[in-house]
This record gives C-alpha cells, structure tokens and sequence, in this order.
C-alpha cells in the first residue's frame, strides 16, 4: 500500500493533487491549518484518508507531523505544498519577514522532519515540494518570494546530496511552476502565462510519479526560465518587469 503525506492541502495544487494520489489508490495523511477544509478530501474515502491541523509557522509542527505520519501508517512520500507569495514593490517588511519565516524557517522545518523520519525508518522515501521559478532570478517585484524559492532550490538540492552522502534512498523532486491560478493569486492583478490549477496539477502527479528531480511547469515556462539563465546580471537588475 502506497503512504503519502501532504501539507498545505486545504487549497490549489496542494488540494488537487491530493485527490489524484487518492484516485490512484494512496492512502493519505493530510494536513493544513484549517482541518474543516480538509473534510472534503475526507469524505471521498473517509477508510484512506486522515487529517490534522498543522501550522508550519507553530513551533510544533514537526511533532504534529510526526503524528499524523504515525496515523497515517507511515509514510512513502512526502509532498508540501504549503507556502505563500505576495508583490511587494512598496518592500513592506511585514510582507516580506513573514514570506521569509513561511517559505524558509516553515519550509525547513517540515522538510527536515521528513528526512530524518525517512532517515530512521528504512532509510528510503521520496520527497516532494513545490517551489517557484522565481528562484532562478531574484524579482524586483517579489524580493522575499524569489530569494526564499531560491532557498528552497537549494535547500532540496542540497538534501539531494546529504542523502547520497549517509547512502540514503531517499528521492527528491523540486516542481517550479509559474503562475497559476490559485487562492495564492487572487489579488486582481493580470499575470501572464497564467495556468490553470487542474492542469498543473496533473503536471505534478506525473513528475511526483517519474520521480523526476526537477520539473519546471509548463514548456512555456521551461523556454522563460532558459532565456533568463542567459540574461547577466548587469542586464537582468535594469529590466522592469511587472504585471
């Protein structure tokens, strides 16, 4: 029987891509902050599914975690789906500490709680984030969204290795999407290149299945990413980019 633990799955990608790992027959544990958005998902297959209220930010979290993998029966993937994004143009600081302690000090602390329990039960395991394509480039527009997806890319690669490192079996998948239409974007501005969440979604399950190391989704956005590796630096802080 296939295990898998998600965080962030009351909404979006999280959400969806919960429901196609339980119509592919997993057995889930699911977690977020508001459990009563988490009953939907519940009521599909109520005998597969198990929930619990997490909060990435609470210094508590990794022992909430740990719980519902134990209820969960254990645990084969790991996927986290929870993080947060906002413009900041005008650089407020609480936007932008908050983005930091969300996307780096709650990303890490999940992260690293699920290593080390794969770490110590089998020593095997895949884990699975979503983080951005904004990390490839630091955005004058989003400064803490891009310098923590930044983070994240490093983060997971650098976990890559350190599993390597102990001859650990554990996998790693790094999915940088663009932007989708999610809650997360639900601020009335136009994006471009603007994807559909059901979409992505199905683009995700797929590269969780192939267990692929790093899936940049769509094509589109693959084509963006390579012409924006080739922009030096010089270049790349006099363009305006904006919606």
């Amino acid at each position: 029987m296939k295990r898998a633990i998600i965080i962030g799955a009351s909404s979006g990608m999280g959400k969806e891509v919960s429901q196609l790992l339980l119509n592919d027959g997993w057995t889930i544990g699911i977690g977020a902050r508001r459990t009563n958005a988490l009953d939907e998902l519940k009521a599909l297959r109520p005998e597969a599914v198990t929930t619990a209220a997490i909060d990435v930010m609470a210094e508590d979290a990794p022992q909430r975690l740990e719980a519902l993998i134990a209820s969960n029966g254990g645990m084969d993937l790991f996927f986290l789906a929870s993080g947060i994004g906002k413009q900041n143009p005008n650089l407020d600081k609480e936007i932008e500490l908050r983005t930091v302690a969300t996307n780096g000090m709650g990303f890490t602390r999940m992260v690293d709680t699920a290593f080390n329990w794969m770490a110590t039960h089998g020593g095997k395991g895949h884990i699975a984030v979503i983080s951005s394509i904004a990390g490839v480039k630091g955005l004058g527009m989003a400064p803490s969204y891009s310098a923590t997806k930044a983070f994240q890319n490093t983060y997971i690669e650098a976990l890559s290795q350190l599993a390597h490192m102990r001859h650990l079996d554990i996998k790693f998948t790094d999915i940088r999407p663009g932007f989708v239409k999610t809650d997360l974007l639900n601020d009335g501005k136009n994006y471009p290149l603007l994807m559909k969440k059901e979409t992505v979604s199905k683009l995700i399950f797929k590269a969780i299945k192939q267990q692929r190391s790093v899936e940049i989704i769509d094509v589109r956005y693959k084509i963006l990413v390579f012409f924006w590796r080739l922009i030096p630096r010089w270049l790349w802080v006099r363009l305006h980019i904006k919606n």
